[in-house]
């Protein structure tokens, strides 16, 4: 449990928010229609080309700076709906309708973002215009056919930094959730919790720890017992949570925190798990109190948001 699952970060570190991958949104939402996103607070265009292939651009028109993400395609380039302007995936200005002679121009370039498409989701470099030094976070288990991988997209009104701190909190789930996952009520236990540092990430080993009582824990662990529990960040935006009980349960939380705003972050949640029962027959289960669990947490973070002003 010492070694996270999941790629370790290449190149230099992500001190800079900007100079990071962000979720954008899944693929499946990702049309060949422009689509608007927003990436601290930068306006964002995607679309994709004939052959599929996910491109981004900062959404606003070179020429009257009204969004691109109004227009439409034609063929593999992006048309502004206000002069018809025409863009490649690179920004490239091919076509102006008002022009005589069709010449290129650094000026009439949109910027583009670069992109990635992985694991069902689109990744943006957040700072237009600029080379990666890395690549995007993997998810972990997708690949391995004795995992559940169930899948959600969700939006918190609170800071990356709250909604961080809020997955990896350990004692508000006795009380916020109580009944659902751990209990005010139950029996008290001392655990010894082993804090490991790496430069690009921090992560909590809990040593000792009974299965939490509550409906969920029951699903993930029927059986009871000692669990292996260990919470993570990992710069500048990815939070999880792992647990295991002996080698038959397992099952890891994972979350890409997008941050839209100060006060607004999405989240890309993948739950993988292997347990002693079919993944099938858990799924329907365990999909809704998994939201009933985010429901409480999201109600709870736009108090706090709210109250702090």
């Amino acid at each position: 449990m010492t070694s996270p699952p999941g790629d370790r970060m290449e190149g230099p570190l992500p001190l800079s928010p900007e100079r990071a991958w962000y979720v954008a949104c899944e693929s499946s939402a990702l049309r060949r229609g422009p689509m608007g996103v927003t990436v601290l607070e930068r306006p964002i265009v995607l679309f994709r080309t004939a052959d599929g292939a996910a491109q981004a651009l900062v959404d606003r028109c070179p020429h009257r700076n009204v969004p691109l993400s109004l227009g439409k395609m034609r063929g593999d380039q992006l048309e502004c709906a206000y002069h018809g302007w025409r863009f490649t995936g690179d920004g490239d200005c091919q076509f102006v309708p008002g022009l005589v002679e069709q010449r290129p121009s650094p000026a009439r370039c949109a910027v583009p973002h670069a992109v990635r498409e992985q694991d069902g989701v689109v990744w943006v470099w957040a700072r237009p215009d600029d080379t990666p030094d890395r690549e995007p976070f993997r998810f972990p288990h997708l690949d391995d056919r004795r995992y559940t991988t169930l899948r959600q997209g969700v939006e918190a009104e609170a800071s990356l930094l709250d909604v961080a701190e809020n997955a990896m909190d350990v004692p508000h789930t006795a009380y916020l959730h109580g009944g659902l996952f751990r209990n005010a009520n139950g029996p008290r236990n001392d655990i010894e919790v082993i804090l490991k540092r790496w430069p690009d990430r921090v992560e909590a080993e809990y040593l000792g720890e009974p299965r939490p009582p509550g409906i969920i824990a029951k699903v993930l662990a029927p059986r009871g017992g000692t669990v292996e529990h260990v919470d993570r960040f990992l710069l500048p935006s990815i939070v999880q949570v792992e647990y295991r009980l002996g080698d038959a349960t397992h099952w890891c939380a994972t979350a890409a925190l997008t941050p839209v705003t100060p006060r607004r972050t999405r989240l890309y949640a993948f739950l993988s798990f292997r347990l002693p029962l079919p993944g099938w027959l858990v799924t329907p289960v365990l999909r809704p109190l998994a939201m009933k669990v985010y429901t409480q947490d999201a109600d709870m973070l736009r108090e706090q948001t709210r109250n702090v002003g």
